[in-house]
């Protein structure tokens, strides 16, 4: 079905809740393991309509987020989404208690299980309130972001589409580009430091319902952190900080000769001296280039695009009353399709959105038949699926650039190795702001300061005011709605960038490594699932060693 023709009917979450109470008592009193199935394949059904007016509400809202149809439809699912919570943890508890645990297991997996266990440790019912808050604060922020209006030239721009002066070839108008861009954020600083303070100490007052000193614990449970914790992803940190910031700082060096400049400033964001390589052809143009490439790399993959254009499942013009970013989701009661929404502003990115946002919508594709607990991947490994597409792509990336294909090729790679501390560095200011919930904005902003000469020593802001003071981190959305997220991409694009150096070596290997790993979906715990296709840990001692190594000379620094 085409996005355009999905109704769109407001939830009764009163009925919802009803609903879920019967259920639960009918798991209890379910005689056979064949009657307890049926019973969870009502649930599933049931939580299939929810989810699905929710997401359709979502997109349609962030399609246009002056609409007022559907921005007071989100503010309605904001408030009363929560207010499930609480049966549906009931009916999580009877499923985990039934007597039937084994049957079930053979059924939907070990991990989802460990996923239940979460879901009962880490709620109880007076975190609806709090919960609700929470959501009502990060949709402010997304909706002060996406309603951005900067003057630029006699016209006004949204931020996605002032991203185009931020990369443009020349100096001035780059320097330029960034004082309106941060400008915007300096303006509204006393709004962003409020909404984060609210967030934060909404959060840690959640995570002391449950007993818990900060809200660490219950953020990495929210993100189904279901076999490692913060000591494996501060080990992994500290790699990084050994071995990818002092390669990262040899790629920024190698691109400020490249693009002859004395020295490098923030808003040197280009890595040519013609500057960054720009898609050629039309919006239309680029979606078809896409056909043409994923038709090409198989059939499965061919499929796939084909039916995401068929279906208008793509969103991805960028507008001035768009909200701001992108992102794979999907509808379940669509036979659990994907969508993908997006903001070209006629950059790299808008490729980046045909490979890496592809990478998820492939995954969710060929995944689609799975129940909901193996389509329930943690978000280390869907990214996996993302980035990785992004060099299975390159070959055909000269449908894209034209001439310029080998530049975006380098540019690519050179931006995938040092976005891994950046990413890291966001994780670990997450850690220290949660640990410290008292902290006030200024002390915050210090310490995101503190943390970018460790981790981006090469960083120089120059005269600007808002990132001189630590205020870069205001623009990261995930910080605000999806705390400890970041740390999962910077994990896959370590496992992309051994994917890269492998299918240099042997293509067709990689690409089916890539294939069963899509396929696995949550089938098996995330440490399990990577050597299982020839893939390693991230965690590992000596994981990055041989990435480094091969990356390193490849991009001859």
């Amino acid at each position: 079905m085409k996005f355009t023709e999905m109704k769109y009917e407001r939830i009764d979450y009163a009925k919802v809740r009803a609903e879920l109470k019967a259920l639960t008592e009918e798991m209890r009193d379910a005689a056979s393991f064949e009657e307890a199935f049926k019973v969870h394949e009502k649930y599933a059904e049931m939580f299939h309509d929810v989810y699905s007016m929710n997401q359709i509400c979502m997109i349609r809202h962030d399609i246009d987020t002056t609409d007022e149809f559907y921005d007071k439809e989100q503010e309605y699912n904001d408030e009363y989404v929560p207010t499930i919570r609480e049966a549906q943890v009931g009916y999580t508890r009877a499923l985990y208690e039934s007597p039937f645990k084994e049957q079930f297991m053979e059924k939907i997996g070990p991990v989802a299980y460990k996923n239940m266990e979460l879901e009962l440790e880490y709620f109880v019912p007076e975190m609806v309130p709090l919960m609700q808050e929470e959501n009502a604060l990060v949709t402010r922020y997304e909706k002060l972001v996406a309603t951005a209006k900067i003057e630029w030239e006699g016209e006004i721009l949204n931020l996605p589409l002032m991203t185009k002066h931020t990369t443009s070839p020349d100096r001035e108008t780059r320097k330029k580009a960034f004082a309106k861009t941060t400008g915007f954020f300096m303006e509204n600083r006393d709004q962003f430091d409020e909404i984060y303070d609210k967030l934060v100490k909404n959060r840690t007052a959640q995570a002391k319902l449950l007993g818990f000193d900060s809200y660490t614990k219950l953020g990495y449970a929210r993100m189904q952190r279901n076999d490692y914790g913060p000591d494996e992803v501060k080990a992994f940190r500290e790699e990084v900080k050994k071995k990818i910031v002092p390669l990262a700082t040899k790629a920024h060096e190698a691109r400020r000769q490249r693009i002859g400049v004395d020295h490098l400033y923030y808003y040197d964001t280009i890595s040519f001296p013609n500057g960054n390589p720009e898609p050629i052809g039309t919006p239309e143009e680029i979606l078809e280039s896409g056909r043409k490439m994923y038709e090409e790399l198989s059939p499965e993959t061919g499929e796939f695009f084909n039916f995401m254009l068929e279906n208008e499942r793509f969103d991805v013009l960028g507008r001035k009353t768009k909200r701001n970013g992108g992102y794979m989701t999907s509808i379940p009661n669509d036979d659990n399709t994907p969508f993908v929404f997006a903001n070209f502003n006629k950059t790299a990115g808008d490729v980046d959105v045909i490979t890496h946002e592809c990478g998820h919508a492939f995954q969710g594709y060929i995944t689609r038949k799975d129940c909901d607990e193996y389509r329930n991947i943690t978000m280390e490994t869907a990214e996996i699926h993302s980035m990785s597409m992004e060099f299975f792509t390159e070959p055909w990336m000269d449908k894209f650039f034209g001439d310029r294909a080998d530049d975006y090729r380098v540019y690519h790679l050179e931006d995938a190795l040092t976005f891994i501390p950046y990413g890291c560095m966001v994780d670990e200011f997450q850690h220290i702001v949660y640990a410290n919930p008292d902290m006030t904005p200024e002390e915050r902003r210090m310490k995101w300061v503190e943390l970018e000469k460790e981790y981006r020593p090469h960083m120089d802001y120059g005269d600007n005011e808002c990132y001189l003071t630590g205020g870069l981190w205001q623009r990261q959305s995930h910080i605000y709605a999806m705390p400890f997220y970041y740390i999962d991409y910077c994990l896959a694009q370590t496992v992309a960038l051994e994917y890269k150096a492998w299918m240099d070596k042997d293509y067709k290997a990689a690409w089916n490594s890539y294939i069963e790993l899509c396929k696995q979906g949550a089938r098996d715990f995330y440490s399990n699932s990577l050597p299982k296709v020839g893939i390693k840990v991230p965690f590992e001692a000596g994981c990055l060693d041989e990435t480094v190594e091969v990356i390193g000379k490849k991009m001859g620094v």
